[in-house]
């Protein structure tokens, strides 16, 4: 081994004693798959109030779930202007996680209570209530099962009509457990990840839980004026006709536009 290469080593090693979430970071990008690249290309106006579990974008509305007790709701939003069109609060003993959208039915889960609620698409009237025996976190779907994170590294498979858990899928990258699994997209085949309390976005095949590739974040904020409530990022959704990435975060100010790239 070389001085250079075991100097760096060492920077690991003191860094997975420093912090667990920077231990994570080092996990990520040491010996992992592929990191991309992003590009903002405009931004739009984000309630600084609302925060947000999940994001959606569903013929050019965004659909947005929040969390927080006392404040949570489910909200149509019109993207250019951040003006709220529709919106439902749920119960104060209720903390909202993450959102889909799956045959004009709106699911919602909740964090710790194990409840999932459904409603209608156009009137946000509640349909049905489900149950679950884990902690709720973030939700997508592939068109055929809901697909669900706990905060844990693994992501559960429900059948969307009897609600039942089917099958589950472990996610790891060189073997590397990745866990915090929180907000999801279920974009062209993958499932995109945000990690919680990080700037970074797993790329997941639903196939074998496998990570693809890496989206960073990071410095995505570094334009825009920001206050000490703000905290970390958790909304993706996929404007699939332009093939770009709507990204906002818990009590941001913005909502990102951006285009990936592998270089």
């Amino acid at each position: 081994m070389s001085i250079q290469s075991g100097k760096f080593f060492l920077i690991i090693f003191i860094i997975v004693l420093i912090s667990p979430v920077l231990t994570s970071f080092a996990i990520f990008f040491v010996d992992s798959s592929p990191v991309l690249q992003y590009e903002i290309i405009e931004s739009y106006p984000h309630d600084t109030a609302a925060f947000t579990q999940g994001l959606i974008l569903n013929e050019d509305f965004l659909y947005e779930g929040t969390g927080l007790y006392g404040e949570s709701s489910i909200r149509k939003v019109e993207l250019e202007t951040g003006k709220v069109l529709q919106q439902y609060n749920l119960p104060d003993k209720f903390f909202g996680e993450g959102i889909t959208i799956f045959n004009n039915r709106i699911y919602q889960l909740t964090w710790k209570k194990q409840t999932g609620f459904i409603y209608d698409l156009e009137t946000f009237r509640l349909l049905d209530v489900f149950i679950y025996s884990h902690e709720g976190w973030g939700i997508t779907h592939n068109g055929e099962y809901l697909i669900i994170s706990d905060g844990t590294s693994v992501l559960r498979f429900i059948d969307p009509l009897k609600l039942k858990e089917v099958k589950q899928i472990n996610v790891s990258d060189s073997d590397t457990p990745v866990d915090r699994l929180n907000e999801l997209e279920y974009i062209n085949g993958y499932i995109y990840a945000n990690i919680w309390q990080t700037d970074i976005i797993a790329i997941i095949d639903p196939e074998t839980g496998k990570v693809n590739s890496w989206l960073d974040l990071s410095g995505i904020l570094k334009d825009v004026k920001t206050n000490e409530k703000i905290d970390v990022l958790n909304g993706i959704a996929f404007d699939s006709e332009r093939g770009h990435l709507l990204i906002t975060g818990k009590l941001w100010p913005k909502i990102f536009r951006i285009k990936i790239s592998e270089n």
